[in-house]
């Protein structure tokens, strides 16, 4: 399954996307919701994906987001690899879609990083999952998410929270996606005005999904249509306004947002 958000004549609305003649088509509606329930929604004319205005396709209670994933990335940064699944929150108010704009707040910041991400999407509400048990029928599905942060706010303030948490910080999008195996590895890359600055497989995470679905659950229940950042690679780097950076997942699509 394939599915996308965008704004219709009703307002905003899920799409189903399936290919017909070689073209991605929404080809089922769904109300707007914390997710989309296609099952009870009837086929539409074909619509062309590349026709409709794209909104973020999560509607979250919260956004949750694992911190030095990446050995290299925690390196890079001249921090220890933690122990545990390092956590933090982004507000739900950072969300923007594919093609909106990353605002730099150049009056607090003069160094804000991209960092691109591959996304849980939650579709089964989860508490105190056990240590045998399986989660991924807890995982609507994936999609790509850029944790944009204000480097200088974050070494600064200790706590995460306003370096994390402007407005515009969390582009997540194109589409959300159930027909990739992060355990058997996807690559996710990030590219900034074309040139590759990230590129490294979920095979190398240090913490893999099932163990970060565990952590959270034994704190907090997870909701449908909540989200979960995995962690970044290493090549995080400044953005400058008149970027443009795209983050890339095999399998899912590219998220791509100027810069302001």
């Amino acid at each position: 399954m394939r599915y996308c958000r965008f704004n219709s004549a009703d307002g905003p609305k899920y799409g189903l996307i399936e290919i017909i003649n070689g073209t991605d088509q929404i080809t089922r509606i769904a109300s707007d919701g914390p997710l989309p329930d296609f099952a009870r929604a009837e086929r539409s004319a074909p619509v062309p994906l590349n026709s409709v205005s794209l909104l973020e396709p999560v509607r979250p209670s919260k956004i949750l987001c694992v911190g030095r994933n990446y050995a290299d990335h925690a390196k890079e940064l001249g921090n220890e690899v933690p122990a545990q699944p390092l956590l933090f929150f982004k507000p739900p108010s950072s969300l923007i879609a594919h093609g909106a704009t990353i605002v730099l707040p150049t009056s607090l910041s003069q160094r804000v990083e991209y960092e691109g991400e591959l996304t849980m999407v939650i579709g089964r509400t989860c508490r105190n999952i056990g240590s045998g048990e399986d989660v991924r029928p807890y995982i609507f599905g994936y999609t790509c998410a850029n944790d944009v942060t204000a480097r200088d706010l974050q070494k600064k303030d200790g706590q995460w929270w306003r370096a994390k948490g402007f407005d515009t910080f969390c582009p997540v999008g194109p589409i959300v996606c159930d027909e990739i195996d992060p355990w058997a590895g996807v690559q996710v890359e990030t590219r900034v005005n074309g040139a590759v600055k990230q590129s490294a497989s979920t095979k190398i995470f240090i913490f893999p999904l099932d163990l970060i679905l565990r952590h959270i659950s034994q704190v907090m229940t997870l909701l449908p249509g909540d989200v979960v950042l995995t962690g970044t690679p290493a090549g995080v780097g400044p953005l400058a306004a008149g970027d443009e950076v795209t983050v890339t997942v095999a399998g899912i699509g590219s998220l791509s947002n100027p810069v302001k």
